[in-house]
């Protein structure tokens, strides 16, 4: 490969990873209009387009999304193996990108910028919008550098690192009927439930745990986002399943009454991705130990206080009883098909003597 077509690929791939042509410039520490020129020399040579204007940014061709996707790690472990530069965090000047929720951010901004303001001034973080179902495309695609996400499917690009399990709790205004020093399973089925949907359905993983006892619940109620959840609590009789991260300003400070889940709710455990050509990345490295520092500590201290004021909801006892009522329910069900077949058989016969 001629000097000159490397040079390009490396442009190629800043001007990508950037999605503008300005910041490519910074990155590479160019100037705008000769990174404009190389653009030029790509579309000559490549007979392509490459990047459409789309309103203030540009957005790339498909042929351009095809080749960043075949040169993006090898151009990683070149540039790895040539120029193994150091990360110094008190002179860097790095930008990084973290896909994550509302909750997250609120919980790692704060102490995350301390230290970067006493240990790496130069650094920036900006937050970027998490669709926790898109969240790998993300990080293949280079809009981020790590996600903080809900991740379950096996990927041999994307890397991961547990955080947290999320904590189901039942939620309700301080004097709600409820609000008394146990909540039986009996009376959370019974209550008219506020649910959290971001995507518009009405069933989540409480309904399923329910359902596996034979259960169900109403649904009274849904929105689209946490933020609304104690307001309406707060002014009605619903009652509201909700991690408790997510509601614990309201808990610690006694605007609303948590209790356990009556039932047991296996939540999808959160994790820190990361896409496999930055592995080897100090940059980045140094910023996946912070993180996971800041969330780890923070999960450990709110699961103290949440210890304290907790009241009473799941009993063992009466999930037993009710998992074997269904499985009775179950079996009667079972032996009832098998007593009619017989009476359906003798019948038929009867008919064909006859």
């Amino acid at each position: 490969m001629r000097t000159q077509d490397l040079n390009l690929l490396m442009i190629f791939d800043a001007i990508m990873t950037e999605g503008a042509i300005t910041r490519a410039a910074e990155r590479l520490a160019m100037t705008q209009p000769a990174v404009s020129n190389a653009l030029s020399r790509m579309r000559g040579a490549w007979g392509d387009e490459l990047f459409i204007k789309d309103g203030r940014g540009i957005q790339p061709t498909a042929f351009a999304r095809n080749l960043w996707s075949q040169i993006q790690t090898p151009l990683s472990q070149l540039e790895s193996a040539v120029d193994p530069v150091s990360f110094e965090p008190a002179t860097s000047k790095r930008t990084f990108r973290i896909a994550a929720t509302d909750t997250l951010v609120n919980m790692v901004w704060g102490p995350l910028r301390q230290i970067i303001e006493q240990q790496a001034p130069g650094i920036n973080i900006y937050a970027i919008p998490n669709p926790n179902s898109d969240c790998d495309q993300i990080l293949k695609d280079a809009e981020a550098e790590l996600a903080i996400s809900k991740y379950v499917l096996p990927s041999g690009v994307i890397r991961s690192q547990h955080l947290l399990d999320p904590k189901y709790v039942v939620v309700m205004r301080p004097d709600h009927p409820l609000a008394k020093d146990k909540l039986t399973l009996d009376d959370f089925v019974r209550a008219q439930h506020l649910l959290v949907s971001i995507t518009g359905d009405v069933t989540g993983p409480t309904d399923q745990a329910l359902t596996n006892l034979g259960l169900s619940r109403r649904i009274a109620m849904t929105v689209n986002d946490f933020y609304n959840v104690a307001p309406l609590l707060l002014q009605s009789d619903l009652i509201c399943v909700a991690p408790s991260l997510v509601v614990e300003d309201h808990i610690f400070a006694g605007r609303l009454a948590v209790f356990e889940t009556p039932v047991e709710i296996m939540a999808t455990p959160m994790s820190l991705l990361w896409h496999k050509r930055q592995d080897v990345d100090q940059g980045l490295q140094w910023l996946r130990h912070h993180v996971v520092h800041i969330i780890q500590q923070r999960v450990a201290q709110h699961d103290a206080r949440l210890s304290q004021c907790c009241r009473k909801g799941y009993c063992p006892e009466t999930v037993k009883t009710m998992k074997e009522r269904q499985r009775q329910f179950q079996c009667d069900k079972s032996n009832a098909s098998l007593t009619v077949t017989p009476k359906k058989i003798s019948q038929t016969n009867a008919v064909n003597k006859a």
